[in-house]
């Protein structure tokens, strides 16, 4: 049977076309698509501003980097996680912890983050920064974290880069409602896709004035932000140390086609999971689902295997049989570079039960009734095998 990947992004001739219209047009980049897919962006979401960049991981480092992160800071985030929820808080300089997982729906989990800034104020060692990853496309709870954000006067950056279109008791993932900050992204494999590319939202004026400042190198053409008077039309000024992680007006204009399909993308996603959880039913497997009060956008479908010491050999059957599933995550400190920073084994048991048994089952727009058969069958094999 022809290959099933995990996750693949879905391309209509529209799309094609809003790029070929932008490669016809004078404009490349630092053109007007930006701003048009921010704004798009930021109304789907309900947030009050946007700035888009190069990829979700620029957009968690600008994030730090405009909440003021740096040396002697500390950023708490998720095990489970790609690694770079955790990294941005080390471009800056700071230190990184990690806060278990809830192993219910692999988000942070509130009652081990409510425990730990208990213990952490007692000690002088509250974070700056949290950054609550929404896991899979599961919504975390937002409210109650913003509430001990309240209480405890730590800044929050949602990394939501699995999750646009995801719900909370009624409130779109990426209003900023409960946070400073939040982070999307379009990579391929994402929801809608930019190629490459992210965004950050905000609810602050003065925020994203920083976001864009820093997205380009820290240079401004503004004489109200400048030093001095401005010398001419010409004149530009490095305010502040930013970086190149501008996006392009290719990418802005496929983003702004693919958020037209948003509704479609997130209904049928939503659909193939319903049938997995039908299909799946009965095997020995623990099947995702949904928090109270949440409406997952479901980026990922993750199945967790009884007996986690057969997950190698399931997801080695799964692959011979062209079905190409994948793991989602080994816990950021048990890779070597936050090893030697003293992290070790044992140190967030639920992220690490939860990796040992986790495989990602094939989940994207285009993967047709037949295919997500052919991927049951193959694990209801590799299951009995």
């Amino acid at each position: 049977m022809p290959v099933i990947p995990y996750a693949r992004q879905s391309i209509s001739q529209a799309d094609v076309e809003a790029v070929v219209e932008v490669l016809r047009s004078d404009w490349l980049t630092q053109g007007p698509c930006i701003e048009r897919f921010e704004s798009e962006v930021a109304a789907y979401c309900g947030a009050r501003q946007a700035v888009a960049v190069s990829n979700g991981t620029a957009a968690l480092h600008l994030a730090c980097m405009a909440l003021g992160l740096g040396p002697g800071d500390r950023l708490w985030t998720s095990p489970n996680t790609f690694v770079a929820s955790a990294n941005c808080a080390r471009y800056c300089g700071a230190s990184v912890d990690f806060v278990d997982i809830d192993p219910r729906t692999g988000n942070l989990s509130v009652e081990r983050l409510a425990e730990k800034l208990v213990d952490a104020e007692k000690k002088g060692t509250l974070p700056k920064v949290v950054v609550p990853v929404h896991f899979a496309g599961q919504p975390c709870d937002m409210e109650a974290i913003g509430g001990l954000a309240r209480r405890y006067g730590f800044r929050v950056v949602e990394d939501a880069s699995h999750a646009i279109g995801a719900e909370h008791r009624g409130e779109k993932t990426g209003s900023c409602a409960h946070s400073d900050i939040t982070v999307l992204s379009f990579h391929p494999v994402k929801i809608v896709t930019t190629a490459e590319g992210g965004m950050t939202l905000t609810n602050d004026e003065q925020l994203a004035q920083r976001l864009r400042l820093l997205r380009t190198h820290g240079i401004t053409r503004n004489a109200a932000e400048m030093r001095g008077a401005s010398e001419g039309p010409w004149y530009y000024q490095q305010v502040a140390l930013g970086y190149n992680y501008r996006l392009t007006d290719l990418q802005a204009a496929l983003g702004s086609s693919q958020l037209k399909r948003i509704g479609a993308f997130l209904a049928r996603r939503r659909a193939l999971v319903e049938r997995y959880h039908q299909k799946l039913a009965g095997l020995p497997l623990t099947l995702p689902h949904e928090a109270p009060g949440a409406a997952s956008a479901w980026h990922l479908y993750v199945v967790q295997v009884d007996d986690p010491a057969r997950r190698e050999s399931v997801f080695r059957r799964m692959r011979e049989k062209g079905v190409l599933v994948n793991v989602h995550y080994i816990p950021v400190h048990l890779q070597p570079y936050y090893r030697d920073l003293g992290f070790k084994p044992g140190d967030f048991p639920e992220a690490e039960r939860y990796y040992q048994r986790a495989i990602s089952l094939p989940l994207y727009f285009e993967l047709t009734e037949a295919q997500q058969d052919a991927v049951c069958e193959a694990l209801r094999e590799s299951l009995d095998g």
